[in-house]
């Protein structure tokens, strides 16, 4: 009998064990990332055949100590590879793992492919060829510290290459992880299995093909041990007559029953396929279903729930997820009392969002991922209050900030259709515990997480947020999908509008008659200041007749109120290439495109030293710090605001007025320096905060600026 190491996924060596033992094998031993075991060339070629959870089979023929790169030589050469292949077969050499000597692994493989063909040469052979996309036989070096393995590989490509699954949805699952899953779930077969969020249907078809007896490997047509000389033809045959004769007897006589449900049509054709492919379609009840409306299908009595739910990585898909998981939850204790469910996450945090308590619980990665599967006893009892629609209860979920964020909508909702706005802030870190800030736009919602102070813990951080974002969902009523998380930093001044996203998804907003575009997605800020909303309406209101200049534009909102209010001509000023083409957007929205309103792409302080014109209303909202690339010096909004005032007073006609603004806390107005300019400046901050801001009084500070009389 043969030393032989079985490879699979760190965490699925027991399971592994297990199986090799039940198929024949001797000595089994699970090690890290692999069983290893002694086998006879029949047990080898069944093992190959019906090992659902092992990606691949080594021949292991040396075991030694390697310090440097000759030791590996050395080692590799001392093998009399002759004996196992000819030369004309095409070899590839895999090389896993590094050391202090050996850090790079394709280094390591080119000095086991030297030792290879050096070995040929040396008996007076032709060089095997070297084929790294089609090999006839595969080496396999393992590397851990100075401990080296070195075999061949008996099967060729991964063993979880079943051969049924030729394209799979966005986040296929391995058919080996999928089994490994199935496994250690605790469905048997004499209960129906359900997959609501099947996919391309990976787990389903593992399922079936365990219930039908259907080994996995019957569909490959090509295996490693094939190109050897010790392949034992005859007792392959027989091994593999005898697997093929049991894989087609079995789904005749499976009474097994499966149901696949997916929202993509599309996918779920794919997984038709697929279960067509490895000869299990009879067994799987396909259908069109959206888990969030789950029902029992007929003939589930009692069953096994098992689904691999979406759990992104990407901030923005987080309100979806946490919707769709709380809402599984509902369905799975509204629908299916007395049954068993297995889900399988990347997200501790999501999985809590079902609201029930796990029985049992598995670790299993999916590839670089850290994931759980977590199997939960369905009680007969009622364990959720659940509305009309199914969703939860709000007051189930962050009760305190439910009740605040209920009674802000009850207040402001009133407000905000007498201003005839549609954009207003709901919500502004009320409570001390849930630090966000949440504003709607139509039919939108954006939650601004703020960053946690240190000692808050990120886990727990994490959780209110989560906690944060369901009740959200829940009370306001609006579409999961319609709701955008970003989190918001305190930054050290390197950048003011941070850019988070390509998905240009704009979508226009009413304010005071005004059309204005907004893009909820692809930046920290959406284009539209609100607490400066009552700013604009007065720029619009003292605009009429006048010529109007707008610093520091951003997306021009100030500029559509004051050309939409009647003003003269408007001059709109920004670096931002992109903001001042959105700009321009927002006139034409409000058909205020021509001559009369100018757009200029230029840094704001340079422009001001030597622009010549002349305007009646100056609008400027600096940032407070910047020291981007593309001005000639940083900018402080304290320390210059006097030097952008003398800019100011030399284009602001006699009886002008400029609308200073900037969000720096405690501002203070340099008054004596000012004056000294033959300026004077008026307080207006209190009027300009809107009530959806008047919990902070700090969010903004707002001046009129005018020439001293006489």
């Amino acid at each position: 009998m043969n030393q032989y190491l079985a490879i699979t996924s760190r965490g699925l060596e027991n399971l592994l064990a297990e199986e090799l033992e039940k198929l024949g094998a001797s000595n089994v031993k699970a090690v890290s990332a692999g069983v290893r075991f002694r086998a006879d060339e029949k047990t080898l070629y069944t093992c190959c055949l019906w090992s659902r959870t092992a990606s691949r089979f080594i021949l292991v023929l040396s075991e030694f100590t390697v310090r440097d790169d000759m030791d590996l030589y050395l080692g590799a050469s001392a093998i009399n590879w002759p004996q196992y292949f000819s030369e004309n077969k095409r070899i590839a050499v895999d090389f896993n793992g590094i050391n202090r000597e050996i850090r790079n692994s394709q280094y390591g493989a080119l000095k086991v492919k030297d030792a290879i063909v050096d070995r040929f040469v040396k008996a007076d052979l032709a060089r095997p060829s070297i084929d790294r996309e089609q090999p006839d036989l595969r080496i396999h070096m393992r590397l851990s510290k100075d401990k080296g393995l070195l075999g061949i590989d008996m099967v060729g490509s991964g063993l979880h290459q079943r051969g049924y699954r030729t394209e799979a949805g966005a986040a296929p699952l391995r058919e080996t992880n999928a089994a490994a899953l199935v496994m250690k779930s605790g469905w048997t077969f004499d209960k129906p299995l359900m997959d609501p969020m099947c996919g391309s249907g990976t787990l389903l078809i593992e399922a079936a093909m365990m219930a039908a007896q259907i080994a996995p490997g019957l569909k490959r047509k090509r295996w490693g041990f094939e190109s050897l000389k010790s392949f034992n033809r005859e007792i392959w045959m027989e091994v593999h007559a005898d697997v093929t004769f049991k894989s087609k007897k079995g789904p005749a006589k499976c009474q097994t029953r499966f149901f696949g449900f997916d929202n993509d049509r599309r996918v779920l054709e794919t997984a038709k396929a697929n279960a067509r492919r490895a000869g299990v379609a009879e067994l799987i009840q396909f259908d069109l279903h959206d888990a969030a409306e789950l029902k029992r299908p007929e003939g589930f009595e009692e069953g096994h729930i098992i689904c691999n739910p979406p759990y992104g990585e990407r901030l923005g898909t987080t309100p979806g997820l946490i919707a769709l998981y709380t809402q599984l939850g509902v369905r799975l204790k509204s629908e299916f009392k007395g049954s068993v469910a297995s889900i399988y996450s990347g997200s501790d945090e999501l999985l809590s969002c079902l609201c029930m308590r796990a029985e049992s619980s598995y670790k299993l990665r999916n590839g670089a991922l850290d994931c759980v599967m977590k199997t939960y006893q369905i009680t007969a009892r009622g364990e959720v209050t659940a509305s009309q629609d199914g969703a939860v209860a709000a007051a189930d979920v962050a009760p305190e900030f439910s009740n605040r964020l209920r009674k802000n909508i009850k207040k402001l909702s009133k407000w905000a259709k007498q201003q005839g706005i549609a954009c207003y802030r709901l919500y502004d870190s009320d409570l001390p515990d849930y630090n966000a800030a949440i504003d709607r736009y139509n039919d939108h919602i954006v939650i601004q997480e703020y960053a946690p102070p240190k000692s808050i813990s990120e886990d727990k951080a994490r959780r209110r947020l989560l906690d944060m974002v369901r009740a959200t969902i829940a009370v306001t009523g609006v579409n999961a999908n319609n709701v955008v998380l970003k989190t918001r930093e305190k930054k050290k001044g390197t950048s003011q509008y941070e850019k988070l996203g390509e998905a240009k998804r704009f979508m226009t907003v009413q304010e005071y008659g005004v059309t204005l575009e907004v893009n909820l997605y692809d930046y920290l800020d959406t284009g539209l200041f609100l607490d400066h909303r009552y700013t604009r309406k007065m720029l619009g209101e003292k605009a009429k007749g006048k010529d109007f200049l707008n610093l520091f534009a951003y997306t021009g909102t100030a500029t559509v109120h004051a050309a939409v209010g009647g003003a003269k001509s408007t001059t709109t000023v920004d670096m931002s290439k992109t903001y001042l083409a959105w700009a321009e957007r927002n006139m034409k929205l409000n058909g205020k495109l021509g001559r009369q309103h100018v757009f200029n792409q230029a840094d704001c302080l340079k422009w001001l030293s030597t622009a010549k014109g002349q305007y009646d209303l100056i609008f400027i909202d600096p940032p407070t710090f910047s020291n981007s690339k593309r001005m000639l010096d940083t900018f402080d909004v304290q320390r210059d605001h006097i030097k952008l005032m003398t800019g100011l007073k030399r284009l602001l006609r006699q009886d002008g007025e400029i609308v200073f603004s900037n969000n720096k806390r405690n501002f203070k107005m340099d008054t004596e320096a000012l004056e000294a300019l033959g300026l004077k400046a008026q307080n207006i901050t209190s009027r300009s905060i809107p009530m959806d801001f008047e919990r902070n009084q700090h969010i903004h500070n707002c001046w009129i600026i005018t020439h001293k009389e006489g």
